[in-house]
C-alpha cells in the first residue's frame, strides 16, 4: 500500500489524505438518529426473542407430553431435544455476558443494557471481542459448532440452508477494505456499543430461530416414521383349523390397522405377491411339509420404507379315507405284514406306534408288523406329536392267525417260455413232468405270496391190477424210483402226490392237501 501511495502525485496525495480524514471525522461523529435506530431495532430483536422463546417452550411441552404417554416411542427425540436446547441455552448467555461485557467496558462497572450512556463508544467492542481473552473467536467456534449440530437435525434442506446462512461465521470484506477480515472483526473491529450490542442480539435471534426449527423437525419426527391407516379389523389366526380330541387349539387374535389407499408391497422368495389384499394362494402337486418366506415393505410418511420379514410353513397331505372291515382285522404270525399308519394333519415324521404281542418297525413312511404268539391279540397303539407334547390317537386291535396252508406245485415251463405252477387236476405231458426236479409249496391267493419249504412227500402210482404203488421222495425232489414210475405211465393215466410236509416262515410244520396228477 505505502508503494502505492509513494507513486502518486502531491495533489494526489494530498486529496486521498482529505479522504481518509473526513471519513474518521464522519465516523466519529455518528448521529444521535443513528444511534436512536439502533436502539429501537435492538429494543424489538429483545421482543422477538422472547416470542420465539416461548415458542420453542411450547414445543418442548408438547414433545415431552408425548413422551409421557409413550416413553418408547418419545425418549429417543426428547433426549436429542433436551440436548439441542441446554446447548442454545448455553450459547444463548455466552452472547449476553458479552453483550454486557461490552456496555460495562464503556460505561463502566454498573453499566446496564436498558441504559447504556456510551452508545458511540467504538473501542469497548474491539477491545471485548477482538482483545487478548480472544471472545471474537470463542464465540465463532461455539456458533459454528451448534450450526453444525442443528443442521444435523433438519432434514428440510430449505430450511437446512436458511439456518446455515443465517448462523455463518464465514470471512467477509467489509465495505472500505480490501481483504477478507475473520467473522469477528468484519463485525466488532469499531464497532459502536450500540451496533455491537445490536448485533449480538440479532445472533440471539438466529440461535432460538434455529434452536425452534430443530424442536420442530424432532417432534414431526416423533410420528413421521407411523403407518398412517383408515380401517381397523379383528382377525383370528390359528395355529391349525384342525384339532384332535386331548390336542389344543390355538389362535392369535389380533386387530390389524390398514391404509385401504395405500396397500403395502408384499414379496415372497423375492416375488412380489400380485394379491392386492394380501392373499397368498397356491396348488401345491407334491405331499410333505414346505416352508416358506419373504417380508412386507412399508412405505412411511416422510418417504422412507421399512421392510418387514415373516416365515411360516404349510403341510400337504394326500387325501385319503379309512374304510376297514372289522372282521378281517388278522395279522399272520411269523411274517411281516406290512401296516399303514397315519394320522390327517399331522406329518409323518411327528407319528409313532407300538405293538404288544410283537414288534412293530418302521421303513420310511411305511410299518411293518411281525406278530409273535398266535391266539393272542396284538394291539397297536398310535401316538401323535401335536403342539409340542405327545397324544394317543387311535388304539386297534388285530387277531392274530397262523398261516393258512400254502398249495403244492410243480414249476413248469408255459408259453414263451414263462414259468406257470401246476396245481394238479389237469393234464401234464411226460416229458415235461419228467424234467421236473421236485416239489414246492407256496400261498399265492393274492393277498399272500409266501414260499413254503417241503419237506418232504409220496407218490401214490396204480399197476395193471389197481394196486397203490407209494414211492417216497428224497425231500423236496422226486427220488429215482418216483422218476422210473414216471416213464412206465401210459397216456391218460393218473397218479397222487400225498402227505405233503411243508415248514413256512412261522416255522410250523404241516400236512397239505394231496395233489392229482394226469399224464397226457
Amino acid at each position: 500500500m505505502a508503494e502505492s501511495i509513494a507513486r502518486l502525485s502531491p495533489r494526489q496525495k494530498m486529496i486521498t489524505l482529505m479522504y481518509i480524514v473526513l471519513t474518521a471525522m464522519l465516523a466519529l461523529n455518528i448521529s444521535s438518529d443513528v444511534l436512536d435506530g439502533f436502539s429501537q431495532i435492538e429494543d424489538g430483536l429483545a421482543r422477538t426473542n422472547e416470542n420465539v422463546g416461548q415458542r420453542n417452550d411450547a414445543i418442548y411441552s408438547r414433545l415431552e407430553s408425548l413422551t409421557a404417554s409413550n416413553p418408547e416411542k418419545g425418549t429417543p427425540w426428547l433426549d436429542k431435544a433436551s440436548e439441542i436446547r441446554a446447548e442454545a441455552a448455553g450459547l444463548y448467555r455466552t452472547v449476553d455476558s458479552l453483550k454486557l461485557a461490552i456496555v460495562r467496558h464503556a460505561d463502566g462497572p454498573d453499566g446496564s443494557l436498558d441504559r447504556i450512556s456510551r452508545r458511540d463508544d467504538h473501542e469497548a467492542a474491539t477491545v471485548v471481542m477482538l482483545g487478548t481473552d480472544g471472545y471474537g473467536r470463542r464465540l465463532r467456534e461455539a456458533v459454528d459448532t451448534y450450526r453444525s449440530h442443528v443442521s444435523a437435525l433438519i432434514p428440510d434442506s430449505v430450511k437446512r440452508s436458511s439456518i446455515q446462512a443465517s448462523l455463518s461465521t464465514a470471512s467477509s470484506r467489509r465495505p472500505g477494505t480490501v481483504v477478507d477480515q475473520k467473522w469477528e472483526e468484519a463485525k466488532f473491529d469499531n464497532q459502536p456499543v450500540v451496533a455491537a450490542v445490536t448485533l449480538l442480539t440479532k445472533l440471539q435471534n438466529d440461535i432460538r430461530y434455529a434452536e425452534g426449527e430443530a424442536l420442530a423437525s424432532l417432534l414431526s419426527s416423533v410420528d413421521a416414521g407411523d403407518v398412517r391407516v383408515n380401517e381397523l379389523n379383528a382377525f383370528v389366526i390359528p395355529n391349525s383349523r384342525m384339532v384332535m380330541r386331548g390336542g389344543k387349539y390355538s389362535a392369535s387374535i389380533v386387530l390389524a390397522a390398514v391404509d385401504t389407499t395405500a396397500r403395502p408391497d408384499i414379496f415372497i422368495g423375492g416375488k412380489k405377491l400380485e394379491s392386492t389384499a394380501g392373499v397368498y394362494e397356491l396348488n401345491p402337486s407334491t405331499t410333505g411339509t414346505f416352508d416358506y418366506s419373504g417380508y412386507i415393505e412399508v412405505s412411511h410418511g416422510d418417504g422412507s420404507s421399512t421392510r418387514h420379514p415373516f416365515s411360516s410353513s404349510y403341510t400337504v397331505m394326500e387325501p385319503s379315507a379309512t374304510v376297514s372291515a372289522t372282521m378281517m382285522n388278522v395279522l399272520y404270525a411269523g411274517i411281516d405284514n406290512p401296516v399303514s399308519i397315519s394320522v390327517p394333519g399331522v406329518p409323518t415324521k411327528d407319528v409313532s406306534a407300538t405293538m404288544t404281542n410283537g414288534t412293530l418297525s418302521r421303513h420310511g413312511d411305511s410299518w411293518t408288523a411281525r406278530p409273535a404268539k398266535v391266539g393272542e391279540n396284538a394291539t397297536v397303539t398310535v401316538t401323535a406329536n401335536i403342539d409340542g407334547r405327545p397324544h394317543s390317537v387311535a388304539t386297534t386291535t388285530f387277531r392274530v392267525r397262523r398261516l393258512p396252508d400254502p398249495t403244492a406245485y410243480i414249476t413248469i415251463s408255459g408259453a414263451g417260455g414263462a414259468k406257470d405252477r401246476y396245481k394238479g387236476g389237469k393234464p401234464i405231458s411226460k416229458a415235461t413232468l419228467a424234467s421236473v426236479p421236485s416239489l414246492q409249496a407256496a400261498i399265492d391267493d393274492d393277498m399272500l405270496d409266501i414260499d413254503f419249504q417241503v419237506l418232504g412227500f409220496e407218490t401214490v402210482f396204480f399197476d395193471q391190477m389197481g394196486n397203490a404203488i407209494p414211492e417216497v421222495s428224497r425231500g423236496a425232489e422226486f427220488s429215482q424210483r418216483q422218476r422210473d414210475q414216471f416213464k412206465r405211465m401210459a397216456r391218460g393215466k393218473r397218479f397222487y402226490i400225498s402227505r405233503i410236509r411243508a415248514k413256512g416262515p412261522d416255522g410250523i410244520e404241516r400236512i397239505l392237501s394231496p395233489m392229482e396228477v394226469i399224464v397226457n
